[in-house]
């Protein structure tokens, strides 16, 4: 796993470390996940949150008040309180804060059934987790997903994000984004920052939670902390 830290600008603190799944030799999620085969989907999210979980707390991540986000895949889970046990026996045995986890939609899968996706969110809010969707406003992340099951975080995609300091569209957009998840009660994160132009105008849009290579690259089997970024 990588990890990269979201960002409380506020605070000036890390809200947040995304488990970010990586091949033996470095490569991306998504080389990694277009080799898994429908039949090893199951096998292979329950693998990521085990290792997840593990390697944070390795790390030390559970003596912080940062959280752990981990991506996961609805698809995957045919049962929301029996696919979680494998995860929370994880936690159990390494010391890590259940409290501390937070399950997020991971970008670019289709959700077969909705309804099933409503099911795990509300399953997993009431064992004390957080929920995030990623990717909103692009693929398949959007505003009907938002309106049926209402998650605790939203990640606004970064095809909104790039260049957005001279795209009046995309300042409007984003601008609208913090607003409905402030009248909601959602924490809304912007994703893939790269430039300081870009971080400037989303911190005058109201955004407060960031992540991106500006403020970190993902740590290849380690924490970055603050002084790095």
């Amino acid at each position: 796993m990588a990890f990269q830290p979201i960002v409380d600008i506020r605070q000036n603190t890390i809200f947040a470390y995304e488990a970010l799944v990586r091949g033996p030799n470095g490569e991306s999620a998504g080389s990694v996940i277009q080799a898994v085969t429908p039949s090893e989907l199951y096998g292979f999210d329950q693998a990521c949150r085990v290792i997840a979980i593990e390697q944070a707390a390795g790390l030390g991540l559970g003596s912080m008040s940062s959280a752990l986000s981990i991506n996961f895949m609805p698809n995957a889970v045919y049962e929301p309180r029996a696919c979680i046990q494998k995860t929370l026996e994880t936690a159990a045995r390494v010391g890590y804060p259940k409290d501390r986890l937070i399950f997020e939609i991971t970008e670019g899968e289709a959700v077969a059934d909705p309804r099933h996706l409503t099911r795990i969110v509300s399953a997993y809010r009431a064992m004390g987790f957080r929920t995030a969707l990623d990717d909103f406003g692009a693929g398949h992340s959007n505003l009907n997903l938002l309106a049926q099951f209402r998650p605790d975080i939203i990640k606004i995609d970064m095809l909104l994000i790039r260049g957005i300091d001279h795209d009046r569209g995309r300042q409007s957009l984003v601008r609208h984004c913090v607003g409905i998840c402030a009248e909601l009660g959602i924490d809304l994160i912007a994703e893939g920052i790269e430039t300081s132009a870009e971080y400037e105008m989303l911190k005058s849009l109201g955004v407060t939670f960031m992540q991106g290579y500006l403020l970190a690259k993902p740590g290849w089997c380690k924490l970055p902390v603050l002084d790095d970024i």
